[in-house]
């Protein structure tokens, strides 16, 4: 553009001003070249490795994926959003997502992190990571750290056993299975003095922690009853032997969680009693399903893989004739909005379920915009579950909260720090935890009026508000519940959650029966024991 003479005249007052080239170096004359800076270079050519996840989003390539981050650092904010709340508490850039990022990097390339899919470097900067997929929304090129954690782990252990704690809480949905049948006895195990203590040592949880109790009956069982006790001319909408849905638009399938159907039955109840009075027919299919949200935090993949294939197969009909389901547990959703398509992006009934799926809030909007929610003459303060405000985003649970009438404020929170089993996990996981909620969450709840509704659908985070406070978080189902029961002249008074959580826990008629079956249980072990070993004397 200058020309050859004028140039010249450039570098000969650079070398009498800037004699070391220290200024600017290599940008007007004697550039570096086009190729020098590349970021790759011209021979990159990166291995191909297999991964679980497909990324549709990045050309189908785990190498485009480590390539994502360029380094901006908005993951380094100490406040606001999502993004990143192990980093908001430790202030270390090994567990922000920018330097996570760049391990997965190195990982791949082999020149400084060496061990590839077992490297313990990457392996350490992981552990903090909550996945609460905040990076997903707030990183400007939608670094996925959760995912790539997943992946990352499911190829770590491979060929080796995991931490307990994978297989307490990775299997929780087994273990519940179990536990529901004698609920008495698993919550007397997690809660009783002194045996509570070794129960939590076993299974390596914060012993400062406090178990959520299994519920009397299950969500399934209740509902399942429920159907029962209906008119027998009625035609039975949940058990095993309805007719596939016909895509009749006022049917909805109500998604039976692992976490609510256990522990917190009235959750699911007010689902069904909210969607019920919108004018639509509830199903609550009677196969044991569930979304394995929990085998991801571990990266038990093929195991998650199965279950979902377990579901497609299960609700192919349902799928088929385009029956929405609604699901209460926002991980769960996501699981369906997000995991799912990334795990079989060429599977027709992954690709159909996954626009079939809803929060509460985005059902109404969508199919019952018409449901009239009565007025709420109070004042609430809502925490937005990190997967919810990542991949379904708030825009239906604020069209929804502005039409109860409540004077509401979203807050600006990070996780809530209970991140399913991260916050029970004792040592640095559970003090990561508490440090996380006490950045905003904990002490916004703290300073609430008894009358103010605590909202947040997660339960994870309405675990970390029970345990680290004296309030308790109420369901969107349940605030909407109260509506229509204020509407009918009840009324709520303070403390909300006294009359929608501990005041609707769900009763198992058969309690009694169930015991005895129990002490029999133990009875007939014990004698059996004491026959053996008297035999071997």
């Amino acid at each position: 553009m200058f020309g050859k003479e004028l140039v010249q005249a450039f570098k000969e007052f650079k070398q009498i001003w800037d004699p070391e080239w220290r200024m600017n170096p290599g940008k007007i004359v004697d550039t570096y070249g086009q190729t020098n800076d590349l970021r790759l270079g011209t021979d990159y050519n990166p291995p191909r490795l297999e991964t679980h996840f497909k990324f549709p989003d990045d050309a189908f390539s785990w190498e485009r994926v480590t390539l994502k981050c360029v380094g901006v650092g908005e993951c380094r904010r100490h406040e606001g959003g999502t993004m990143c709340p192990s980093y908001m508490v430790t202030r270390e850039e090994m567990h922000s997502t920018r330097g996570r990022s760049r391990l997965l990097y190195e990982m791949l390339h082999g020149d400084v992190v060496k061990g590839g899919w077992k490297d313990k470097h990457v392996k350490e900067s992981l552990d903090l990571c909550l996945a609460c997929k905040g990076c997903k929304h707030d990183c400007p090129v939608n670094v996925d750290m959760a995912t790539y954690k997943s992946e990352f782990l499911s190829h770590y252990y491979e060929g080796r056993l995991r931490p307990r704690t994978a297989y307490v809480f990775g299997w929780i949905y087994w273990w519940s299975k179990i536990a529901s049948k004698m609920p008495g006895f698993a919550n007397f195990l997690m809660h009783a003095p002194v045996i509570s203590s070794v129960t939590k040592a076993l299974a390596g949880i914060a012993p400062q922690r406090k178990m959520p109790k299994y519920a009397d009956i299950t969500f399934k069982d209740w509902f399942e009853e429920r159907e029962k006790s209906k008119v027998k001319s009625q035609k039975s909408t949940g058990n095993s032997n309805r007719q596939p849905a016909t895509g009749n638009k006022k049917q909805v399938i109500l998604w039976a969680d692992t976490f609510n159907n256990n522990f917190l039955p009235q959750t699911l109840v007010a689902g069904v009693e909210v969607l019920e009075a919108a004018g639509f027919e509830v199903i609550v299919p009677k196969q044991s399903l569930c979304c394995g949200r929990p085998l991801y935090d571990f990266g038990m993949l093929n195991t998650a893989k199965k279950m979902l294939l377990q579901i497609l197969d299960v609700l192919k009909d349902d799928i088929k004739n385009g029956v929405p389901i609604v699901g209460l547990e926002p991980s769960c959703v996501a699981v369906f909005r997000d995991e799912l398509t990334n795990l079989f992006p060429h599977h027709e009934n992954a690709n159909r379920l996954t626009k079939q799926v809803f929060t509460l809030s985005e059902f109404l909007e969508s199919k019952a915009p018409d449901f009239k929610i009565p007025q709420l003459k109070k004042k609430a303060i809502v925490h937005g579950h990190c997967h919810h405000k990542s991949i379904m985003k708030m825009d239906a649970e604020k069209a929804v909260l502005k039409k109860t009438g409540l004077d509401y404020e979203i807050l600006q929170t990070t996780c809530c720090g209970m991140a399913g089993y991260f916050g029970y996990e004792k040592g640095e996981h559970y003090d990561v935890s508490i440090k996380a909620g006490e950045l905003k969450l904990l002490p916004a709840v703290r300073e609430a009026d008894k009358d103010t509704v605590i909202i947040t659908n997660g339960f994870s985070c309405r675990e970390q508000i029970e345990q680290e406070t004296d309030r308790k978080g109420l369901h969107m189902a349940q605030v909407i519940q109260m509506a229509l029961h204020e509407q009918k002249g009840e009324q709520t008074g303070a403390l909300p959650e006294k009359k929608y959580v501990d005041g609707m826990k769900l009763k198992n008629t058969h309690k009694t029966r169930n015991r005895i079956i129990m002490l029999g249980v133990i009875a007939s072990a014990v004698v059996g024991y004491s026959l053996i070993k008297q035999r071997k004397i």
